[in-house]
């Protein structure tokens, strides 16, 4: 067989074309969705490519990258995250040379005036704004994984890149299996011109569902009888009657049900050691879970044996996947052989020689080297980069046979396994455990099926208590999610589009966002209504015209009636509930009152309402019936009021018939005369004023020329309807105008801040002096680090504590960690702190005033860590006392040092420029600079 490269050689003699010149690059032929994609990037038009995990839509985006070479042109491949930057810059390199291929990750520069340039979609944003000249020959833009414009911190850069990209370049979009494709590729052609839209939900691996109860696999479906070939709908018999078996033999199992046995509690109350550890504290040989499900151990022993593996367990959990390893190891669970083992452990430590000796310790590093040794390993954002980056590699070379990972693994990059199993379909979102939704699910599982290799991928649920299976199924038979726009204008992108094109073009352009598009094609429906309903109303008005005046001033004569006298009805209605309410609570025993209703006539208080925990409860009164009762406001037709008084015998007892009969005749013989005011008098006075305005508006309607009309009833049952109708009309546009130009208002609102703090000219329409430092700001809290460079609280840190206070801007705890008063390094680094907070605070009221979302507020939760470490510290002391893991530390240094460098280049001090240089180089060091990732 010839090599691609003779393949493509012959291809190109013969002229057939570039694509066929592609494709001979392959040894297998190119889908129908590929090449339905290539061909629509080889007719100049741009192209939105929609297909499951692994389908192969990036050889659609390599299409353009050919193209761009042999045209001589450009192409830029951008991804979201640096790790699948890295990947795919070495692919093209493999493919292209050196010479052709660039990457650009923010902290790696490799070669950026190639002819193909490799980069987060981040840069080419900045790119843009900067209005870069390298843009200039630009003509194909690859954006993978643009589906991640629903990603709510980051999306709204993909749409900036997809807007401001000039409209000659040509776009190709490649996007996971979404249900809206054809309004996404809807969009795109109307803010880039003619795109075509080619969407494949074929997976080119089928995908198998299953679940694990105890140690036995089950399907997840069954073939349902008369059902069309490949839809399985029906859920296994065998597995519900496995799953109740199992939850019958939990139930007479006593461990089981006090929680003992496995991960219980012990009698004393303390966590059950037996089920979580081994001797010495070491992890328990097979990590045993709770609730009669399979351990790890057993899992991957079962998929071992089966020739399932390579597999991904996802966890959702940090401590778990370190935890799976050292149950795994506990177990003596090897999955790959001593050569192939001591082989790992060779090029672990080969790639971790730029490590220092004394901070492998805290970073995990022995156990990490002795899990990759026997074939598996953790992934997930607390592990050092450098870290991560060994088990994708080796995972995707096949040299470890499983990964226990965070969802993260999900998101990066292409990592395929043959079967990818899930413990728990609950995760923590950030700020509470939710249930993973369908698309998380498809994305999750997509991973299973290695296209070349796996003839079927499988998906793997592990049954626990509590788990239902036809959750499971739901999530599972739901193959495609809708992709929703998360674009919101921020102050960094504001200043940029003012300073570009204007403040009313900006405005223009962004209402042609996806955000906007989706809103307006959500009011369409609303505004079709509107006009339907406009339509009723003008019919209705013609019904009701009277040929002797205006009927609908003359009905709204009426309406202004009935509207009077509800509002009097209801205010009076709460007014006496009020005073009734009050006169009950000022009844004392002994008291003489005359009560309403159906069960009228006098009544003695013989236990008076007593107050408990602010509850008040009704007078007991015994009546001249010889009734005793409570009395509660229904039972009223007004408020009450004492006319007498009358001693209750001692020892009454209200139970006693005779004590009754005694005492209500006594009340009906020393009851004085009334001198109570009645309810209606009360309700005439308390109506005085309504009844004013009430008198005057019949006036006016009697004298009205359409109340002498003989049709005058006809008439007013056409203009209720009109009313009724409008009335719903008018509730319909107020929502059609909040969604409509929502996005543009939002901007408005924005201008009119950075124009109240100067970022603007007093006109708003240009940017000033001050707005230029904004522009080279792009973190998330952009408009508070422009205020703290700018008031002079920065000008006297040295390097260290300005990369402390730097990391106050990024910095986000997990969970509830917040800390209000954080551990301070230096007392400058304290007054920073100060000054930080009381901008934050204004800036969050200035929001607030503008209805506009709050700026985050910000944390010093490192600042003491990355003082110490751009100090020259080490690592473990570093990190010694805090929960803060390597990975998570290392991520968020590389967020200061990209930050710093952002200061360096909009400080408007010369020194603050130079110290924030130092400072990039204070605390990119050591670990810090070992690795190129995130």
């Amino acid at each position: 067989m010839s090599s691609p490269a003779e393949r493509y050689a012959a291809s190109r003699r013969k002229g057939r074309g570039e694509l066929a010149a592609f494709t001979a690059t392959y040894d297998f032929d190119l889908d129908r969705f590929q090449l339905d994609g290539c061909e629509a990037i080889e007719a100049g038009n741009g192209v939105l490519v929609a297909a499951p995990t692994g389908a192969g839509k990036t050889v659609v985006g390599e299409f353009a990258v050919h193209l761009a070479l042999a045209r001589g042109q450009k192409a830029f491949y951008t991804t979201p995250i640096k790790a699948l930057s890295n990947q795919k810059y070495h692919e093209l390199v493999a493919t292209h040379g050196h010479d052709n291929v660039g990457l650009l990750t923010g902290d790696v520069s490799v070669n950026g005036e190639a002819s193909v340039v490799v980069m987060t979609t981040e840069v080419l944003r900045n790119m843009i704004y900067a209005g870069s000249r390298t843009l200039d020959t630009l003509a194909f833009v690859v954006m993978d994984e643009v589906h991640y414009l629903a990603d709510r911190f980051r999306g709204a850069v993909w749409e900036e890149v997809i807007i401001h990209l000039p409209r000659s370049v040509q776009v190709i979009s490649l996007s996971a299996t979404v249900s809206n494709a054809e309004e996404f590729g809807d969009w795109l052609a109307e803010v880039r011109g003619g795109t075509e839209v080619v969407v494949s939900e074929e997976r080119p691996v089928p995908l198998w569902q299953h679940m694990q109860v105890g140690r036995d696999v089950h399907d997840l479906f069954v073939d349902e009888e008369g059902a069309a070939a490949g839809a399985p709908t029906k859920v296994n018999p065998e597995l519900l009657d496995a799953i109740r078996d199992k939850v019958r033999g939990t139930e007479d199992d006593p461990r089981m049900r006090r929680g003992g046995g496995r991960g219980g509690r012990d009698r004393r109350g303390g966590r059950d050691r037996r089920g979580s550890s081994g001797p010495g504290g070491r992890p328990r040989a097979g990590g045993a879970r709770f609730g009669g499900a399979a351990s790890r151990t057993e899992v991957i022993r079962e998929l071992d044996r089966d020739g399932l593996l390579p597999a991904i367990t996802f966890i959702f959990s940090r401590a778990g996947c370190d935890g799976a390893v050292g149950q795994l190891l506990a177990g003596g669970v090897r999955l790959v052989s001593e050569r192939e083992g001591e082989r790992n452990r060779r090029t672990v430590e080969e790639r971790a020689a730029v490590l220092e000796g004394e901070d492998l310790d805290v970073l995990g590093y022995h156990q990490f080297v002795a899990g990759i040794a026997a074939g598996f390993a953790a992934h997930h954002a607390g592990m050092l980069p450098l870290f991560r980056e060994i088990v994708e590699e080796l995972f995707t070379a096949g040299r470890i046979r499983a990964v226990f990972a965070t969802e993260t693994l999900a998101l990066g990059i292409n990592m395929p396994a043959r079967t990818v199993v899930l413990e728990k379909l609950v995760k923590f979102n950030g700020e509470s455990h939710v249930e993973i939704t369908p698309a998380e699910y498809t994305q999750l599982t997509g991973r299973a099926g290695r296209r070349g290799i796996d003839v079927e991928g499988h998906a793997l649920v592990v049954w626990s208590r509590g788990l239902d299976p036809m959750a499971v199924a739901g999530l599972a038979s739901t193959r495609t999610y809708p992709l929703r726009s998360s674009f919101k204008p921020t102050y960094n992108m504001a200043v940029n589009l003012v300073a570009q094109v204007g403040r009313q073009t900006a405005k223009e352009v962004l209402e042609t966002s996806f955000a906007q598009f989706q809103a307006d094609r959500a009011v369409v429906g609303l505004a079709t209504k509107v006009r339907e309903q406009q339509e009723s109303l003008d019919a209705y008005a013609d019904a009701m015209h009277c040929h002797l005046g205006d009927f609908r001033e003359y009905a709204a004569l009426r309406r202004r009636i009935t509207d009077v006298e509800k509002e009097g009805k209801r205010r009076r209605g709460a007014n006496r509930r009020a005073e009734i309410a009050v006169s009950l609570e000022a009844l004392r025993v002994g008291d003489i009152i005359r009560i309403g209703g159906r069960r009228s006539g006098l009544a003695l208080v013989i236990a008076p309402p007593r107050s408990y925990k602010g509850e008040e409860s009704a007078p007991t009164v015994l009546t001249e019936h010889k009734q005793v009762r409570r009395l509660v406001p229904a039972d009223l037709d007004g408020p009450v009021s004492a006319f007498g008084k009358l001693t209750i015998p001692r020892g009454f007892n209200p139970k006693s018939v005779k004590q009754r009969t005694d005492l209500a005749t006594l009340l009906r013989t020393r009851a004085p005369d009334e001198q109570a005011p009645s309810v209606r008098t009360r309700a005439t006075e308390a109506a005085k004023g309504e009844d004013e305005l009430l008198a005057q508006l019949r006036r006016e309607l009697k004298e009205h020329p359409c109340h002498q009309c003989p049709e005058r009833e006809v008439h007013a049952r056409w203009a209720q309807r009109w009313w009724k109708l409008k009335r719903e009309t008018s509730s319909l546009q107020r929502k059609v105008e909040h969604r409509t130009n929502s996005v543009a208002q939002t901007f408005e609102r924005i201008c009119v801040v950075l124009t109240r703090l100067g970022y603007l000219d007093d006109d708003g329409e240009s940017v000033s002096d001050l707005g230029g430092r904004l522009r080279r700001l792009y973190t998330e809290k952009d408009l508070l680090a422009a205020e703290c460079l700018g008031g002079g609280a920065w000008s006297r840190l040295d390097p260290a504590e300005l990369a402390a206070v730097v990391s106050m801007l990024v910095h986000e705890p997990r969970r509830e960690e917040h800390d209000p008063f954080p551990r301070l390094p230096t007392d400058g680094v304290s007054d920073a702190w100060q000054d930080m907070l009381q901008r934050w605070s204004e800036l969050e009221d200035l929001e607030s005033e503008h209805a506009l979302p709050l700026t985050g507020e910000p944390d010093g939760g490192i600042a003491w860590a990355v003082h110490r470490w751009a100090s020259g510290r080490r690592l473990d002391e570093v990190l010694s006392g805090s929960d803060l893991t390597a990975g998570d530390f290392v991520r968020r240094c590389k967020q200061v040092v990209d930050l710093l460098g952002q200061v360096g280049d909009a400080a408007p001090q010369p020194h603050l420029r130079t110290v924030a240089r130092k400072a990039v180089d204070a605390v990119r060091r050591g670990v810090v600079a070992a690795d190129q990732l995130d």
